[in-house]
């Protein structure tokens, strides 16, 4: 599976960016492809993961109702919509895939994006 992550850059605090992350290789329907973060000295941490179907999301405490991800099997990409930008949310964001559920545990993905930087300016 290759992952190409888009979609980042510099936005003031309140601003809004919507990061794509397009898969190509193998069958997309038979991966979860979730987005991490990390930011400057920090764990990397999951920030949102998405069912194959759309019908199940997760999202960590601090960005729930201002991020919202989403997933075109069509086009075989996912979404990432941040909304309400704070200059906390500023990290470079991956999208990972792997085969069976969405984890925590960001060593548990085999296939990364390269990765995108998000920086929201106060």
């Amino acid at each position: 599976v290759q992952l190409q992550a888009s979609g980042g850059g510099l936005v003031q605090a309140g601003g809004s960016l919507r990061l794509s992350c397009a898969a190509s290789g193998r069958t997309f329907s038979t991966y979860v492809i979730d987005w991490f973060r990390q930011a400057l000295g920090k764990e990397r941490e999951l920030v949102a993961a998405i069912n194959w179907g759309s019908s199940s999301t997760y999202y960590v405490d601090d960005v729930k109702g201002r991020f919202t991800i989403s997933r075109d099997n069509a086009k075989n990409t996912v979404y990432l919509q941040m909304n309400s930008l704070k200059p906390e949310d500023t990290a470079v964001y991956y999208c990972a895939a792997k085969s069976g559920y969405s984890s925590r545990n960001y060593r548990s993905y085999p296939y990364w994006g390269q990765g995108t930087q998000v920086t929201v300016s106060s």
